[in-house]
């Protein structure tokens, strides 16, 4: 989530659903209307003599919108579900299923005022009004599990102040098997895809998301790592106005990343950030949301945001990636595969012929970093890879589920790829990757 100035009107205040129970009606309710308009527009197509197929029953026009809206309303793991799966299963998706996730990646409804008065009186006391000489009512931004708002300290801090919704953490579980529930009826998954790891680690790491304590501990441990490198900005945290529910940090003045005039020299900052995260210090802000990162013109330095999803990796199990880095370089092939297995990716049961394929698409993903400059904007290596990501689809029992760290870095690659693409940025990605092999 961006903390910002000078966006776009985020969409109107609606009232988080709290409970359970509620939070289950919507969803029952919104599978019930779609199953029921899809049996009648089935009997009708049968009647007239058509053989319908079951997706262009459940994803049409009108059931994509109702799926999208209510999940932004519904804000919390219903709507983080379908952000998460944008990103990590998005080169296999549906256009349909695609078109819902991608507007959930823009910023969610946000709390009334009553509600948000609620939320602060519960984290901060019911006098945390004498706390502050200003705070906007109107957040600058709302996203899945909580909005900010901007707002000025008695002592005259100008700070920004993430609050989460209501009913968040009680609502995990049951919102990821519910929204996983409804991808499945719908039909919106290819048949033959196993989405359970993904939902897994969804429910996973909305509970980390979810306490903010950590995510301030987080923030200041990045903080300290980047400290002095004048290509970076990291908010700090204001221990005295956080707690499990708000966390308070330095308000930075800053515009969206697109807007740099530095195209290059950012997507080369964001790669070594990445390769220093994963090989020097096991530790990563895996959510590759491009919102949470900024631009500040007047300093040249990108401002990092929203560390909910830091996570720390064990060495050990890093190993491998710096075995497949240099198999990369190598060409080498058993090398290649003797990685993939130990991370995971494939199985000592996986067949030859799968194995093929995943190496074929190891050499096409990596070949960018063996060239002399690889031009992301007019790159069309994501087409290729999920053109072949399609075809594996159908043979997913084949592969072993790859651990959620696996998955946690997988989804930081595509995002860290599709910036770079967003900034049609040209890069020496070999001059960059070389010395971390």
């Amino acid at each position: 989530m961006g903390y910002l100035t000078g966006m776009a009107d985020i969409p109107r205040p609606v009232p988080i659903p709290g409970g359970r129970l509620n939070r289950l009606a919507r969803l029952g309710g919104l599978a019930t209307g779609i199953a029921g308009r899809a049996a009648v527009d089935s009997g009708r197509a049968v009647l007239s003599g058509r053989r319908p197929d079951p997706r262009d029953l459940f994803l049409t026009p009108q059931n994509i919108n109702r799926i999208t809206q209510q999940l932004a309303q519904m804000r919390g793991a219903a709507m983080k579900v379908g952000q998460m799966l944008s990103m990590e299963a998005s080169d296999v998706l549906p256009p349909e299923l695609a078109e819902i996730l991608a507007r959930l990646r823009a910023d969610a409804d946000y709390m009334p005022p009553k509600q948000l008065r609620a939320a602060l009186a519960g984290a901060l006391g019911d006098d945390f009004q004498r706390r502050f000489r200003s705070l906007d009512p109107r957040p600058v931004a709302a996203a899945s599990i909580g909005q900010v708002h901007r707002a000025v300290t008695r002592d005259g801090r100008d700070i920004a102040l993430k609050v989460q919704y209501p009913g968040v953490t009680r609502s995990i579980d049951s919102d990821v098997r519910n929204v996983g529930a409804l991808i499945r009826m719908t039909g919106m998954i290819p048949k033959g895809m196993d989405i359970s790891p993904l939902l897994e680690a969804a429910r996973a790491q909305l509970h980390e998301e979810a306490d903010y304590t950590r995510e301030a501990e987080q923030l200041a441990a990045f903080g300290t790592r980047l400290a002095g490198d004048p290509r970076f900005l990291v908010p700090g945290v204001h221990a005295d106005l956080s707690s499990r529910t708000v966390l308070a940090m330095d308000f930075v003045e800053s515009t969206p990343l697109e807007e740099t005039d530095r195209g290059q020299a950012v997507t080369e900052a964001l790669i070594w950030l990445f390769l220093t995260e994963l090989f020097d210090w096991h530790a990563m802000q895996t959510d590759p949301n491009f919102a949470n990162y900024r631009w500040q013109a007047d300093t040249g330095r990108i401002v990092l945001l929203d560390f909910g999803a830091a996570r720390s990796f064990d060495p050990a199990a890093m190993a491998p990636y710096r075995d497949l880095l240099r198999a990369g370089f190598a060409e080498d092939d058993r090398a290649v595969i003797a990685a993939l297995r130990d991370l995971g990716f494939l199985g000592e049961s996986t067949p030859e012929r799968a194995e093929g394929v995943i190496l074929d698409l190891f050499r096409t993903a990596f070949s960018p970093v063996t060239a002399l400059s690889h031009d992301f904007a007019t790159c069309k290596m994501v087409e290729q890879l999920r053109a072949a990501g399609m075809d594996l689809v159908d043979d997913r029992g084949t592969f072993p589920l790859p651990p959620a760290d696996a998955l946690f870095i997988q989804r930081k690659i595509g995002g860290m790829y599709l910036l770079a693409k967003r900034l049609g940025a040209t890069v020496d990605l070999g001059a960059i990757v070389t010395p971390f092999r």
